[in-house]
């Protein structure tokens, strides 16, 4: 007799919570075409692999290669997506009321390990000393302007004004910028533990300059304008 009981069978009760196999097996491939991709521009330098070069290095077909992503420098730029998530994360576990730009720099505050901000930096310092990578470096910033969008939306609500988001993005990004290219002509490619931290330094306070909403440098201290932004900040 076929059973028509609606409980569910032993298998699906002990499926576990969280991202599937599948989910996980497409991380990790993901993940190790990135990594040949930066692994191969630190050895050749740019210019100087392929699509195909990659792939032999991940143990991947070109077809799945551009499964997950549209061009060799959409994967190089994705080196930064481990960054984002972690932030995001962070983000995601601050208070609802609590304003956007207060939350972006608890989350940074939370990164406590500045070599979690290691890959993208290295990506940004290898773009600043080759410019044939720009495009690497736009593609970060753009999947980055994507998830800080999302993640501002899921906080305020789908008819928050896709005016504000972008313009909210879009300056969270500049200040991102700003202090990776301060870091940069004070640091150069120096990729320690020393310089990672003072990296992490730079996009804190660069939050707090936006929270307090840049008032001019006579009238506010760098200490001033890196603390947590006020109650009164519309973001």
């Amino acid at each position: 007799m076929t059973s028509t009981s609606s409980e569910p069978s032993l298998a699906e009760a002990a499926e576990p919570s969280g991202p599937s196999r599948r989910e996980l097996n497409k991380a990790a491939t993901r993940a190790s075409i990135a990594t040949a991709a930066l692994d191969l521009l630190r050895s050749n330098g740019p210019g100087n692999f392929t699509v195909e070069d990659i792939t032999a290095s991940a143990g991947v077909s070109r077809r799945t290669f551009f499964n997950y992503f549209a061009s060799l420098e959409a994967a190089l730029a994705s080196v930064a997506d481990g960054f984002m998530d972690r932030a995001l994360e962070q983000f995601r576990l601050r208070p609802a009321d609590e304003s956007i730009l207060e939350s972006a720099q608890a989350a940074l505050m939370a990164l406590a390990d500045p070599m979690s901000v290691a890959p993208m930096a290295e990506l940004f310092s290898l773009t600043q000393e080759n410019r044939s990578l720009a495009r690497s470096e736009l593609e970060a910033w753009e999947h980055c302007t994507g998830q800080i969008i999302d993640a501002a939306r899921s906080r305020l609500g789908p008819d928050t004004s896709e005016l504000y988001l972008h313009a909210l993005a879009g300056s969270v990004i500049s200040c991102g910028k700003a202090a990776m290219t301060v870091w940069f002509a004070e640091r150069g490619p120096d990729l320690s533990s020393e310089s990672l931290a003072v990296l992490r330094q730079h996009l804190i306070d660069a939050m707090g300059l936006l929270g307090a909403g840049f008032a001019p440098s006579s009238d506010i201290t760098l200490s001033a304008a890196t603390a947590a932004p006020s109650s009164t900040d519309r973001f």
